[in-house]
């Protein structure tokens, strides 16, 4: 899985946006054990007191829980993935449509050229 930094962000709030996605598409699975800090250290290759800020931001949430002596878990809390799902896509919908409105483009055009602009192989997925 790859791991993209940027430098506008603490790499943290970085890694519980990439961890919440990876929950979202499937890549840890509902229920699911996590690696352990050290291995998401090693493969994001951060600091690995990073990566339990990281997690520990994202028991907060609810999105994954600890069971002592065991490890990090996925929330089998289905409805609340898609939750976070539908918030991210209304998200990513929003900024597509402030990207438009600052190029010009009507909302209603946006949508009649992203339309336009699916692929079958996009229609698919």
């Amino acid at each position: 899985m790859p791991w993209e930094f940027k430098n506008d962000r603490p790499i943290y709030s970085q890694l519980v946006e990439q961890v919440s996605l990876f929950i979202i598409t499937g890549v840890f699975a509902p229920g699911s054990r996590l690696p352990s800090v050290r291995e998401l250290a090693a493969q994001a290759q951060v600091n690995p007191h990073t990566i339990q800020t990281a997690l520990a931001e994202l028991e907060t949430r609810g999105l994954v829980f600890t069971e002592r002596t065991s490890g990090r878990f996925v929330t089998e809390d289905v409805a609340m993935i898609e939750s976070l799902r539908g918030s991210l896509a209304a998200e990513r919908i929003n900024t597509f449509f402030d990207s438009m409105l600052n190029l010009g483009i009507a909302p209603h055009e946006a949508l009649s050229l992203a339309s336009e602009a699916i692929t079958p192989q996009r229609e698919e997925m």
